[in-house]
């Protein structure tokens, strides 16, 4: 789930939430406790404010974005990091399409303790691209010790309800990909079977491994069926394999958007 120059830098740390602003005031970033769950784990998120208008992006941000990356090596007692993703928004931006957030993110993250009985800090940063009539990079730091006895907060429970339907929930009945060589990679079809998710579809597929790029797809219906082609190359150039179980297709329409991990040979 994961490239840019720094524009600017902030860091508070404090107890109490954290607040990081860019240094031209154009984005805050602010870390949200929502306590201990039953299992153990910890619910926080991390929630962007942006002046009114600016966007940022989604982790697979289309023809024109800047993919967020967020930097833990800092932190302390941290395990398994899980986090979702509300579904995003699709903009066209100068002819060309990008898939983010507009004014606000958050973005909830679940987190397992290595050692249930110390406290988990979190330490880092995260780079992130922000656009309105131009476009910066943007670097903001966070430093923030959860709070195991925070109650539920309304903020991550509205963004995780946002996230993306799974297969089963969109009653995906199946989906298959079809991969062929290219002179630059490998172009693929992936074609899916479920109900419409409303309006204009929008496919993006993900190749799985982080050194290969996915150009935007071409999507269409026929029938009860999506089908959705784009090129897979990777980026030093040399052969490569993609293996279908990681490939990741995500379908954004007017009235959801569907989750759909791995597909089988077409």
């Amino acid at each position: 789930m994961k490239h840019t120059a720094v524009a600017a830098l902030a860091c508070l740390k404090l107890s109490a939430p954290v607040a990081a602003q860019g240094l031209d005031g154009v984005v805050q970033l602010d870390v949200l406790d929502g306590g201990r769950t039953a299992n153990g784990t910890y619910l926080t998120a991390l929630k962007l404010t942006l002046e009114d208008g600016w966007k940022t992006y989604w982790r697979a941000p289309g023809d024109a974005g800047i993919p967020p990356e967020i930097n833990w090596k800092r932190s302390s007692n941290v395990g398994r990091v899980e986090i979702t993703w509300p579904a995003p928004d699709v903009f066209d931006q100068n002819g060309l399409q990008s898939i983010g957030y507009k004014n606000q993110l958050v973005l909830p993250i679940e987190i397992t303790p290595r050692n249930p009985a110390k406290p988990v800090r979190l330490q880092g940063e995260m780079d992130l691209g922000v656009c309105k009539d131009v476009c910066i990079p943007e670097r903001l730091g966070f430093d923030h010790t959860l709070d195991a006895n925070a109650g539920r907060h309304p903020a991550i429970a509205a963004a995780l309800a946002q996230r993306p339907y799974s297969a089963a929930e969109a009653r995906v009945s199946s989906a298959t990909c079809r991969l062929t060589p290219t002179k630059d990679g490998m172009r693929i079809e992936a074609r899916v079977t479920m109900p419409s998710a409303g309006g204009h579809e929008v496919a993006v597929i993900e190749p799985g491994n982080p050194s290969l790029w996915a150009s935007q797809p071409i999507a269409q219906r026929q029938g009860d069926t999506l089908v959705a082609e784009a090129e897979i190359i990777n980026a030093s150039g040399t052969p490569f394999a993609l293996d279908r179980s990681e490939i990741r297709i995500t379908v954004l329409g007017a009235n959801h958007a569907v989750d759909i991990q791995g597909c089988s040979a077409g």
